[in-house]
């Protein structure tokens, strides 16, 4: 049985451990808090920050694995070239890791390396630099940290007012040390997409159906599958994407998200590993979920093709107010709608937004998925976490 060092233990690393499981894997989770939901059904698990060099060094040497798997950014990622050198397997690459990590190198990957239509785009670190950077890619533009999750950091800056703001908040929302900031010209698009691609070692490079999604605050609010896209331009967004992770090398599912709008497809950002809007794959809209498919190309294990099984959405459940020990009203009375389930990630602590868990709603393969979309948030609406 393979052994996988599981580097970030939250709700996607937890669904992916239980895909893992059922094919046979043996995981260690690991985190810098304990109950971390993918500890939950793991067979071992680890507490320490993966920011800390050292304690990752020790980790790796304690448990000899036969993959390592990073499922979230704050990680001493440059440790990874040195892992490889010694035999390790990192997924789906050191080279990948580090890249996608890091907003800078695979924005500079994409726009400059392999020459993929991105947004007007700068950087910054310090003050002075963002005002700098703000004038010139112009207003209205966004404002990442180069490490973050979750839409932690960012904001759109339309005035003059915003700059100042923006540039704290992109600073309070960076994970790890690295303190640079992104500025993007804000990109006047239709509809965004994420395109689950999945790479093989011995297999070609699958795509999933598109799936659609609304964010809020910088995080996934819905998302839904699939989303109805011109053959043309899906067609260059798969061309993209096989590009970009075909220079990052390895096995494994790449979260891939595009801007589509007034003829144009845009790359956006990347990351090697199942992605939250992915989500709605647990509705059944596919053949094998998100986490099926990255534990199977990991694992070696074929996957022959991707089908679009039923249409469907996901909707986030989230808390309101900081707390410990969480529960749940309005479960029950959710389940009353036909065709609908939900996900409790377990985690022991709320605050303020934080994803707590996720509804899931379908229909037939020809119903549009929109219809799932409205049942998936009523229903988390109707979940109160006190």
């Amino acid at each position: 049985m393979k052994k996988i060092l599981l580097l970030g233990s939250g709700e996607l690393g937890k669904e992916l451990t239980i895909s893992l499981k059922r094919y046979g894997a043996i995981v260690i989770a690991c985190d810098s808090y304990e109950r971390a939901p993918a500890m939950q059904v793991a067979d071992d698990f680890e507490v320490f920050s993966m920011l800390d060099g050292k304690a990752l060094d020790e980790a790796v040497k304690k448990h000899k694995p036969d993959l390592i798997v990073p499922e979230i950014e704050s990680i001493r990622t440059d440790r990874f070239y040195d892992y490889e050198k010694e035999g390790f397997t990192v997924v789906p690459s050191a080279k990948a890791a580090n890249y996608t990590m890091n907003r800078k190198l695979i924005r500079d990957l994409a726009a400059n390396e392999l020459g993929l239509k991105t947004a007007d785009y700068a950087y910054a670190t310090t003050d002075s630099e963002f005002s700098q950077a703000v004038k010139k890619v112009g207003m209205p533009c966004v404002a990442k940290p180069l490490m973050s999750s979750s839409g932690k950091g960012q904001s759109v800056i339309r005035k003059e007012e915003d700059i100042e703001k923006a540039w704290k908040y992109a600073l309070d929302g960076s994970r790890g040390d690295l303190n640079e900031v992104i500025i993007e010209r804000f990109v006047e698009f239709d509809y965004e997409i994420t395109l689950l691609t999945v790479s093989q070692n011995n297999g070609p490079t699958l795509f999933c159906p598109p799936i659609g999604h609304r964010q809020e605050r910088g995080d996934y609010q819905e998302s839904w599958q699939p989303q109805t896209m011109n053959p043309e331009d899906l067609a260059t967004a798969q061309d993209m994407a096989k590009k970009v992770v075909s220079a990052l090398g390895g096995a494994g599912i790449w979260g891939i998200e595009f801007f589509i709008g007034k003829g144009d497809v845009y790359f956006s950002e990347l990351s090697p590993r199942p992605h939250d809007t992915g989500m709605v794959t647990l509705a059944g809209t596919q053949n094998f979920t998100e986490f099926e498919l990255h534990a199977r190309a990991i694992l070696g294990i074929p996957i022959p093709e991707i089908t679009l099984e039923r249409s469907g959405a996901s909707a986030v459940i989230l808390a309101r107010n900081e707390g410990e020990s969480p529960s749940f009203k309005g479960l029950a009375e959710s389940q009353r709608l036909m065709q609908t389930d939900f996900r409790i990630f377990g985690k022991e602590t709320t605050r303020p937004f934080r994803r707590m868990g996720v509804t899931l709603a379908w229909g037939d393969k020809n119903m549009d998925p929109k219809i799932s979309v409205e049942k998936a948030k009523k229903m988390a609406l109707g979940i109160e976490v006190t």
